[in-house]
């Protein structure tokens, strides 16, 4: 005998067949992972960067150049080769121009690109204003053995003068510092600390961190760097005569950074600005006149 099917109803909600879609993701979850890939796209990358400029900082302050020519001298300077060494024993090469009567003696720090080869022109018109001229190289620059960073260039330079004092048998502080761009910060860390007959200035900057902030913004390089060659800060301790130039085009220094340092600097000063002229073509026959008439005006 056949037993009837009955159907049963169970209690509750009717479930479907058709499969449960799964809930929407929360929000929370969604910012919870946009964070990880803003640091993959954005942060990590940055981070590298940053490194890497730390990494590679002295490098890209100090692009020694050694020099291409071994024994090469420019024609119609007297120019005698030196050899010496620095403060902590590196061997380092500059030139000598001596003049017959010297109305100062000038040791010469120039600026982070090229060697002492490339300042032939600025010797010249050194030793035409009547100036005996010491130019040397940095460590790692032209002649001169090591690796630059900025403890060991003011030891180069505080040598340099040593040798010079002796050479034209004057004392440290009858020398007249000159200082280029870069060695700008060199020579006012020297007249700063011991003093100096005059210092000149030529487009130079207030620190090594405010020269690099106008051309790398988007790093904090003001905390970040070894090297700061800080001049605003030193140059209150120096109380000779000053000459500062600069050109209202430069490109690599900012002239308001020129300005800045000079008003920061102690009387008697001097501040010559050389109209259209670039950072390194700054050519002007009235601030060779200027500075030739300087040297002259010195207090002995």
């Amino acid at each position: 005998m056949a037993i009837p099917f009955r159907r049963f109803r169970l209690s509750g909600p009717r479930m479907s067949d058709s499969p449960t879609p799964a809930a929407p993701a929360s929000s929370v979850s969604i910012w919870q992972r946009w964070p990880f890939r803003l640091a993959r796209i954005v942060v990590i990358p940055y981070i590298v960067v940053v490194l890497l400029l730390m990494g590679f900082e002295e490098r890209i302050i100090f692009p020694a150049l050694q020099s291409p020519h071994d024994n090469w001298q420019p024609q119609g300077l007297p120019i005698e080769e030196v050899s010496f060494k620095s403060l902590d024993g590196v061997a380092l090469h500059g030139w000598y121009v001596p003049h017959a009567t010297p109305v100062a003696v000038i040791l010469f720090a120039h600026g982070n690109s090229g060697n002492i080869t490339h300042r032939t022109h600025a010797l010249r018109k050194l030793h035409a204003a009547g100036a005996s001229v010491f130019i040397f190289d940095y460590r790692g620059y032209g002649k001169s053995e090591g690796s630059p960073n900025e403890e060991g260039v003011l030891k180069d330079a505080r040598a340099a003068r040593a040798w010079l004092a002796a050479r034209a048998q004057v004392s440290e502080s009858e020398i007249v510092l000159l200082g280029e761009s870069l060695g700008g910060g060199v020579a006012v860390d020297l007249a700063a600390a011991e003093g100096a007959r005059g210092l000149i200035l030529e487009s130079t900057f207030t620190s090594l961190p405010d020269v690099a902030a106008r051309s790398m913004p988007w790093i904090p390089v003001r905390l970040l760097m070894r090297n700061r060659l800080d001049s605003k800060a030193k140059i209150g301790k120096y109380h000779g005569p000053l000459l500062q130039s600069h050109g209202d085009k430069d490109e690599v220094i900012p002239y308001s950074l020129g300005e800045q340092l000079f008003a920061a600097a102690n009387e008697p000063k001097t501040f010559f600005s050389i109209p259209g002229a670039s950072h390194n073509a700054r050519d002007s026959a009235e601030y060779d006149e200027t500075l030739a008439r300087w040297l002259k005006d010195l207090p002995k």
